[in-house]
């Protein structure tokens, strides 16, 4: 009797996004570092001539904005998390101007080549708008075009460690923080091992003189898991810094201690501080606070990321 032999044929299974994110230098650099991200190359989207040169680009007249198309394992990440990400890591409401660079070929954008993606990434864009207050200015379009950009552009970071990159240092290390946390804290459920474990990883990976959280017991915050000196036990809604950020439902972030009113001294060591709340259900649980022996310590990149850590909680 003849049995046949089936063959399964498996499709690759590999998905693509295309990202302008202002320098593609250091965007490539970015999304390289994203858990499930498989190839990135540098490149010039939807403009209006073929295989342009670099040279052509710079120009600002060939339409074409520096993008990176990313190639992605979908069963490792999503097309929604990657837009995530994305937005952590450029300035969304800046027209035609990542950092220092400015011009048409550094506008942001996302282009998409499977119109089924399109419903995640517009569920991006929509909590960005939310979170900013504003529609960012970034282009959602479908891909019309995308040429790689000359050998010498990609992987450029990686070849020149010191070269220039509009991204602050500190959002590649917020990048891995962010990963690494997600992992860490698993399926745990009890909301205090979790904010111990995250106060702990936050120490260890960015070395901030004092990192902790608050929780909201009835009217009043209290002390929870941190790791630093010790700290105050109990704060009162809509005092210090702290219980500014509960009753606003808004991260605070003080360049200056000495310079925020009612300022709650728990340490005068403390110089600078951010603290960011934790919501659940539309109302705040707990805040997240952090504090810095130096002035001006924190910024928007900070709240930025801050904030999608206590979303993981």
């Amino acid at each position: 009797m003849f049995t046949p032999i089936i063959i399964f044929a498996f499709q690759n299974m590999e998905k693509t996004l295309y990202f302008a994110g202002g320098c593609f230098w250091g965007t490539e650099h970015f999304f390289k570092g994203i858990d499930g991200v498989t190839e990135t190359t540098p490149g010039y989207a939807n403009g209006n001539l073929d295989n342009p040169s670099y040279e052509q680009v710079y120009t600002d007249t060939t339409g074409h904005a520096e993008t990176v198309k990313v190639v992605y394992d979908p069963a490792r990440v999503s097309a929604a998390r990657l837009v995530k990400l994305f937005f952590a890591s450029i300035d969304p409401l800046s027209l035609n101007r990542q950092g220092h660079d400015v011009g048409t070929r550094y506008r942001t954008g996302v282009f998409y080549d499977d119109p089924a993606d399109l419903p995640a990434i517009r569920s991006e864009f929509e909590a960005a708008s939310l979170r900013l207050g504003a529609d960012p200015v970034t282009e959602l379009q479908p891909l019309k075009g995308f040429w790689s950009a000359e050998e010498r552009h990609r992987d450029y970071l990686d070849k020149n460690p010191g070269g220039y990159c509009h991204l602050p240092l500190k959002a590649f290390k917020y990048l891995r923080l962010y990963q690494d946390l997600g992992l860490l804290l698993g399926n745990e459920e009890d909301p205090t091992a979790r904010q111990a474990q995250t106060a702990a990883l936050i120490t260890e990976r960015m070395k901030f003189f004092w990192t902790g959280f608050y929780r909201v017991i009835g009217d009043t915050l209290v002390l929870g898991p941190f790791q630093g000196s010790p700290a105050c036990f109990r704060i009162k809604r809509g005092r210090g810094v702290c219980g500014t950020a509960w009753e606003r439902k808004n991260t605070v972030v003080v360049p200056d201690v000495e310079q925020f009113p009612g300022h709650i001294a728990c340490s005068s060591l403390s110089r600078s501080e951010i603290v960011v709340p934790v919501i659940r259900g539309g109302e705040v649980t707990a805040v997240l606070d952090i504090d810095s022996t130096s002035l001006g310590t924190f910024d928007e990149t900070d709240a930025v990321w801050l904030e999608m850590i206590c979303e993981l909680l």
